[in-house]
């Protein structure tokens, strides 16, 4: 058997293949050797190929590892995935679905490494201010940040919703050498047009009814640090005016005060909208615009920096999981080309959101398309642009196969979620035995404890 499989490897798949005749001479070949694919049998003489496969997945768990199993031994196969297995076929077998099953787990191997590298370096290198990545747009935006922030210019920050803009306006107050005192944020849209000006420029005693007492504006309490005016372009005319005066002159005027304040505070700005269309409207004030646009930083989409997307998905993966107790997921090669392949309209916000549901749902240790449960996008014309792109970029078969298990799991949780967890209402529900609704439940991971109420 050994033979037979390493010439149909080497005779049909460009590798190297070392053999060993049990699993313990296999740990000496893998501690030795590292090899990206491990194919073994289950039933072997001394260790078995489940405590095998536990044993690599301490040494090193990037190593792909496929199973062999013969008639009889279906359910310990099945065991062997939930165990960390990528995949198995059962003997007699087919020479070139060996081949094929092999290339894919060579490519997931190289891919899980490639990530880990990337993790690493990252680590490594300096973390600007909690962002992540080494996309060259997002290193010029960074390199930009780095110049800006010892100035005391006013800067405004523009671009889409969920690219981080609140966090650029913390880089380069933490980078500046006003970083000792706290940043002031005011988020523009929450607070209706007579609130945020006492809100910005503060107020003395009597100056409007239910002023019973003078209160500090957060221009005030800014000063000597950074001030962030988020989505600027939906403050009201009537506040632009007043806030070009702070522009200019460097100083308040409280309401009902008849004095001046000069202040020390840089002003930061952010907006998501066109601000120059909004002017063309008579929205906004374009000498307020010029004033806030000495510097502009536009913080780059999720589609422009495509190669951060796996780092970032592993990132995410890693904070949700200690926040879910979750430890032992891991991404499948074929969801991570799913989210490489989404065009993200909401961007780095929307890809959080994205992982933190899959880390919650997700049934087994690995996350497949399924489970990350994106919507459909539509082109222009109507049609779906990529809703199963990240099926269709897998052969056929194994397509298919994604797609028969994603919508397994579905209809097995919705009828066991139907039925309070009841596994036999459940299986007439479904028209199938008690058995075998139960062998599929095993198959994919779902405890019926999950759905009682």
């Amino acid at each position: 058997m050994l033979t037979l499989l390493q010439k149909v490897l080497t005779r049909k798949y460009t590798c190297e293949v070392r053999m060993a005749d049990s699993a313990d001479a296999a740990l000496e070949v893998v501690e030795s050797w590292l090899p990206d694919v491990v194919l073994t049998d289950i039933k072997m003489s001394g260790m078995d190929g489940l405590e095998f496969l536990r044993r690599l997945r301490q040494f090193d768990h990037t190593i792909t590892t496929i199973v062999m199993t013969g008639y009889g031994t279906i359910e310990m196969a099945v065991q062997a995935l939930k165990d960390g297995a990528y995949d198995f076929f059962e003997k007699p077998f087919d020479n070139d679905q060996i081949v094929h099953a092999v290339s894919r787990a060579v490519e997931r191997t190289q891919l899980l490494r490639e990530n880990l590298q990337l993790q690493h370096r990252l680590s490594r290198d300096q973390q600007v201010a909690g962002f992540i990545g080494r996309s060259r747009r997002l290193v010029q935006t960074l390199e930009l940040l780095g110049r800006l922030a010892p100035s005391r210019a006013t800067v405004l920050i523009r671009g889409e919703s969920g690219t981080g803009k609140e966090l650029a306006a913390r880089a380069l107050h933490a980078m500046s050498n006003r970083a000792d005192r706290e940043m002031v944020v005011v988020n523009c849209p929450a607070l209706p047009e007579h609130i945020l000006e006492s809100e910005l420029f503060g107020y003395r005693k009597g100056a409007f009814t239910g002023a019973d007492q003078d209160k500090e504006g957060l221009f005030l309490k800014a000063n000597g640090s950074t001030i962030l005016l988020d989505e600027i372009a939906d403050i009201p005319v009537s506040i632009q005016t007043k806030l070009l005066r702070v522009l200019q002159e460097k100083e308040i005027q409280p309401l009902g005060q008849t004095r001046t304040y000069s202040i020390d505070v840089r002003v930061l700005a952010s907006t998501n909208q066109d601000l120059e269309a909004k002017i063309a409207k008579g929205e906004f004030r374009e000498d307020l615009f010029y004033r806030l646009n000495v510097m502009t930083v536009t913080m780059p989409s999720l589609a422009e920096m495509r190669s951060d997307i796996p780092l970032l998905a592993q990132h995410f993966l890693e904070v949700f999981s200690r926040e879910h107790g979750r430890s032992d997921l891991e991404f499948m090669p074929e969801s991570l080309q799913c989210l490489m392949q989404r065009s993200w309209k909401g961007n780095i916000r929307e890809l959080e959101n994205v992982i933190n549901r899959a880390v919650l749902l997700c049934n087994g240790n690995r996350i497949t398309p399924g489970d990350l449960m994106i919507e459909e996008e539509t082109r222009e014309d109507g049609d779906p642009a990529n809703s199963r792109q990240c099926y269709l970029s897998l052969p056929y078969k194994h397509a298919k196969e994604e797609v028969v298990n994603q919508f397994s799991r579905t209809y097995l949780s919705s009828a066991l979620s139907a039925t309070g967890g009841n596994v036999s209402a459940a299986a007439r529900r479904s028209g199938m035995e008690r058995q075998a609704f139960q062998r599929l439940m095993r198959r994919f991971g779902i405890r019926s404890g999950e759905f009682r109420k």
